[in-house]
């Protein structure tokens, strides 16, 4: 397992080139990339399930009492300073999508193994002793030559009346979302020959434990050029950190991210991934839960536009900070 940039970038080409099934880690700020070859990887240390690629057995809850899940947000007045930073900044001409998250202590009576064992997600790895996560959003998938982004921007609770129409209609969604696929297919241009839109603003169904939630997403396509050969560790370098969980434009808005968080995403918001041999696909590491020295942390955020309210921002981030169990397990919030 190696985490220096470089040779993470020349073993992802390497083993791309061969065909030699891979998985990786790549995390927010690209200092602790790792990588293994399927043989390599100690099912007793990490664990993952990606979209069904997977070393990990399925396993049914069987909880015996209640589950306890504790989060302890930040209050309104710690984070408003850090919108109003993002905001003045948009105001400003520095930034026009920014995604700003924030750390929240959580505490809980089951393990970061259990909750990864547990969770309703189709991209699920568990690091032991350090994180879990259970994240909806792909990054890119690449069959063939086509390579494809999935950017999902816009969360609506299922149960609020006419949801899915009030949530595609709704202007600062819509503009948000408008923002972050034209990042994506700037993004998709240096890497393929061909980009376009293929489904635009689609809803998906995600599961939480005490609610359904519904998640606006669009796919962009490429084609990627006759001479990419497999070198998937270039191609990631040229993308991340991914648009969706930074913003545009992306160098500014880094800068502004930085000022405005204060704390260390980590692997939070980073990349995670595999290559079968033939296909490659890989998730935004995003709905994350790390351990700090024995205590929990549920990293979450939401992105800010000029049309963003404060506490409506403030109350989606926590809203994220959720366990995606089958509502049949008892948790108690």
């Amino acid at each position: 397992m190696e985490n220096d940039l470089g040779t993470f970038t020349n073993n992802l080409n390497k083993w791309g080139r061969e065909g030699t099934p891979f998985v990786f880690l790549v995390d927010y700020k690209m200092q602790k990339p790792v990588a293994w070859k399927l043989p390599d990887i100690d099912s007793s240390e990490i664990l993952f399930d990606l979209n069904g690629f997977t070393n990990a057995k399925r396993r049914v809850a069987g909880f015996s009492g209640d589950i306890y899940f504790n989060k302890s947000p930040i209050s309104f007045a710690e984070y408003e300073p850090r919108f109003d930073h993002v905001i003045s900044n948009i105001r400003a001409g520095n930034s026009f999508l920014l995604n700003l998250s924030v750390p929240t202590p959580v505490k809980t009576n089951l393990t970061l193994r259990e909750i990864f064992e547990n969770s309703d997600a189709p991209y699920r790895f568990w690091l032991k002793d350090q994180f879990v996560c259970f994240s909806p959003e792909i990054f890119v998938r690449i069959s063939g030559n086509r390579i494809a982004s999935f950017p999902m921007k816009g969360t609506i609770d299922a149960s609020v009346p006419d949801a899915e129409h009030v949530i595609l209609s709704d202007f600062k969604e819509a503009a948000e979302h408008a923002t972050i696929v034209d990042l994506i297919r700037n993004d998709l241009s240096m890497v393929a020959k061909k980009v376009w839109v293929d489904r635009y603003r689609y809803i998906d169904r995600v599961q939480a434990y005490d609610k359904t939630l519904l998640q606006v997403s669009s796919e962009v396509a490429g084609i990627l050029p006759d001479d990419f050969h497999g070198n998937y560790g270039d191609l990631l370098l040229r993308l991340l950190p991914a648009g969706s969980i930074t913003g545009a434009p992306k160098p500014s808005t880094l800068k502004i991210i930085e000022e405005a968080e204060g704390y260390e995403r980590g692997y939070y918001t980073g990349i995670m991934g595999y290559f079968d041999g033939t296909n490659f696909e890989s998730a935004v590491m995003i709905r994350f839960i790390e351990n700090q020295n024995g205590s929990l942390v549920f990293k979450s955020g939401g992105g800010i536009t000029a049309l963003s309210n404060a506490q409506s921002e403030y109350q989606e981030l926590i809203n994220k900070v959720y366990l995606p169990f089958n509502p049949i397990a008892h948790v108690v919030y």
